[in-house]
């Protein structure tokens, strides 16, 4: 399948909208080839700051420009955009319901060989918890451009995870996409995948391939919007599958596994759970799929649960 850098979808988009919206403006921690954003301090070196390794400074600063009516991206490693500025984001940028759009890049085991100080298993966990704060978490370029389009335009917080290698396009370039609304990449009615992110999305599908030999039929759905979630889609896949599966790139306290949880178990709907994700470990080196078969994020990992849960 045709693929694109993450980081390239999310800076080429902010190229795009700057050149009509004057009001866009990026902060970095030293960072901007990492994110890729170095293409927008070409087209607008007076609209990106780079504040060095200070990233709370930044957030407090993208707090200030969005009080004068700028629109800031500020953006750094998902570890230091949630562990290290949580207080001023927190009270800086939504307590004082403003305007900033922080994007935490390198989620979970994406960090790879930047290693466990850098490897954030919980900064949804910490996200989650900010009230009124918008999360989304894109599955590929497509989604990644379209959210990053949203958040411009949508007044408000925003917290943007996102990988910056190479993904794989899901959607095509006509697809509409909507905070709190989530996408059914596939119909099943055995059970559901209901996953989060380009690694978890992507190993759900491969994983009802598999499953599908097997006369399994299982539904994928790419959450997307982790908050506000789409309860009424997971609900409805859990009743009429009564089998569902969170996936998810993450801690499976606080992230997504503990919102789908909370959601069931408010709800009527009689459902079987399970949730694959990180169970309560610290980061390491090591490549990424090394990493994922370590911490059971594999598509065999999906599908033995699965069938367990069968």
């Amino acid at each position: 399948m045709e693929s694109k850098e993450m980081r390239a979808a999310y800076a080429d988009t902010l190229v795009e909208l700057a050149a009509s919206n004057p009001d866009i403006v990026v902060l970095e921690a030293d960072l901007m080839r990492a994110t890729g954003t170095g293409v927008f301090q070409k087209a607008y070196p007076d609209r990106l700051v780079n504040v060095g390794i200070a990233e709370a400074n930044m957030v407090g600063i993208a707090s200030g420009l969005s009080a004068t009516g700028k629109i800031p991206f500020a953006s750094t490693f998902a570890c230091f955009a949630s562990r290290r500025v949580f207080d001023q984001f927190f009270l800086s940028a939504n307590y004082a319901r403003l305007n900033v759009k922080l994007v935490g890049t390198d989620p979970g085991v994406t960090a790879a060989f930047n290693g466990g100080t850098h490897m954030p298993f919980e900064d949804l966990g910490l996200m989650r918890t900010i009230p009124g704060l918008t999360i989304i978490e894109p599955s590929d370029p497509a989604s990644c451009a379209a959210f990053t389009r949203i958040a411009a335009e949508t007044y408000g917080c925003f917290y943007l995870r996102l990988p910056r290698k190479a993904a794989p396009y899901l959607y095509g370039a006509d697809e509409k996409f909507e905070v709190g609304k989530a996408k059914t990449l596939r119909p099943g009615k055995d059970l559901c995948f209901v996953a989060l992110g380009s690694l978890m999305v992507n190993n759900s599908l491969a994983a009802a391939e598999v499953l599908m030999a097997d006369g399994i039929k299982a539904s994928v759905i790419d959450v997307l919007s982790l908050k506000p979630l789409d309860a009424a889609t997971i609900l409805e896949a859990a009743k009429n599958t009564g089998r569902i599966i969170s996936a998810e790139n993450h801690q499976i306290a606080g992230g997504l596994g503990s919102a789908v949880a909370e959601l069931l178990a408010e709800s009527d709907v009689q459902c079987t759970f399970k949730r694959i994700g990180i169970r309560d470990e610290f980061g390491q080196v090591g490549t990424q799929d090394w990493l994922a078969a370590h911490y059971g994020l594999t598509v065999s990992d999906l599908v033995r649960t699965a069938k367990d849960m069968l």
